[in-house]
């Protein structure tokens, strides 16, 4: 696996440097990079970026546009939730004058700072979309915005705090800020569509402003990704007929149809796995460079570059829970499904799910589900219970008697 990845490096790395290359070539060439290596801190693939930045903004115009942008976010992959190795790397970007140069430092942080949780780089986000500036100068100040919901994004309490400053932010914000609003909401409740989002999102689809109008339908299709939720289907069949004369709306309206029922409702999108413990990051990575395309929606997703829809591919995944035995052979157990409590803290064994249905395996698990087997006939090997679990005999078990 090292071996093919050195052998990409090789092959992509020269067409992020070479300007004779066009500039969409060799910011995907950047993306491609930032996937490969995502979280591993490449000083190779990093120093190729931040000198093709620096090279290419001495030729005037060349860091104009949407495709520079990518840049950016290619680098701001390498250094995913990995916010110790990422300080040499943010003031190398001081070097660049242009105002992409603000843009790379804020995706750059935001993404190292992704699924933290640091209070502190929540303010210093908050505190970039303050300032007022006219519109080209002021792109930097969206990427803030998706700064914000990455460092919450994975824990409830954060996740609850920056929906209220982004609610601030709608009201308040400028046009640029209020275009990333949507999709900071999206990376907020992945998979999860909770009552005031879907309202939210329903408000922004019919507004004025139509990149903002765009961005909230395709995060409806990202909050509700397989699961065949009636409220935002609902919804978007409305939408569809609203905007029957207008095929780019049309067009995200069909998309986000097609997240909603993913897979038919076997599918999910989640970044974060073993009960939201752990991140995946190359699944939270797809989703940067899938939020990053939709800021640039009419010269990307709209435009020639379609294609970069399908970098969510990686973050979809399976919903199910089956349970196997120790031959890898699918066993049929009963197990008890129901709301997920949190018992961080609390003392002796409290109960971890509320409001349970006993079903036989392999059963679906919603966002907020968690599953326990209901009989101690086995014992799991795994601690969590999702996706794949391995089951052992339990040696003290007794079958009640047959009265």
């Amino acid at each position: 696996m090292l071996g093919h990845a050195v052998k990409i490096l090789e092959n992509l790395t020269p067409m992020i440097v070479d300007t004779a290359c066009t500039i969409e070539c060799s910011a995907m060439a950047a993306v491609s990079l930032g996937l490969i290596f995502v979280s591993s801190c490449n000083d190779e693939v990093a120093q190729a970026m931040i000198l093709t930045l620096i090279e290419r903004q001495a030729v005037e115009g060349a860091l104009d546009g949407t495709w520079p942008h990518f840049f950016a976010v290619g680098l701001g992959l390498l250094y995913l939730g990995q916010q110790d190795a990422v300080e040499p790397t943010l003031a190398a970007l001081d070097a660049i004058t242009h105002p992409l140069g603000k843009y790379a430092k804020l995706t750059v942080e935001g993404m190292a700072f992704a699924n933290s949780g640091d209070v502190l780089h929540v303010q210093k986000m908050l505190h970039s979309c303050t300032e007022h500036l006219e519109e080209g100068e002021a792109f930097h100040q969206a990427a803030a915005v998706l700064g914000i919901a990455l460092i919450a994004c994975g824990e409830e309490i954060g996740s609850e705090m920056s929906q209220r400053s982004l609610d601030h932010i709608l009201q308040y914000g400028e046009l640029t800020t209020r275009r990333a609003v949507p999709l900071a909401l999206a990376l907020l409740h992945i998979s999860n569509p909770k009552v005031t989002v879907i309202d939210t999102l329903s408000k922004l689809s019919h507004d004025a402003d139509q990149d903002v109008a765009l961005g909230a339908i395709f995060s409806m299709g990202i909050i509700g990704a397989g699961t065949n939720n009636a409220r935002l289907a609902g919804l978007l069949r409305q939408l569809a007929a609203y905007y029957a004369k207008d095929s780019s709306a049309l067009f995200m309206v069909r998309v986000a149809q097609g997240l909603l029922y993913m897979g038919k409702g076997l599918m999910t999108i989640n970044p974060f796995f073993s009960d939201r413990f752990l991140m995946d990051p190359v699944a939270l990575g797809s989703l940067i460079v899938v939020a990053h395309s939709v800021l640039h929606i009419k010269n990307t997703l709209l435009g020639k570059s379609h294609y970069l829809l399908f970098h969510i591919v990686p973050a979809m995944r399976p919903r199910w829970l089956i349970t196997v035995d120790e031959d890898l052979k699918e066993l049929k157990v009963p197990v008890r499904v129901g709301q997920a409590v949190d018992v961080t803290g609390l003392a002796g064994r409290p109960k971890q799910i509320t409001g349970f249905q006993t079903r036989t395996t392999p059963v679906l698990l919603n966002f907020s589900d968690r599953a326990e087997l209901a009989t101690e006939e086995y014992l799991p090997v795994a601690t969590v219970m999702e996706d794949f679990v391995i089951l052992k005999k339990n040696p003290n078990y007794k079958a009640e008697m047959s009265q």
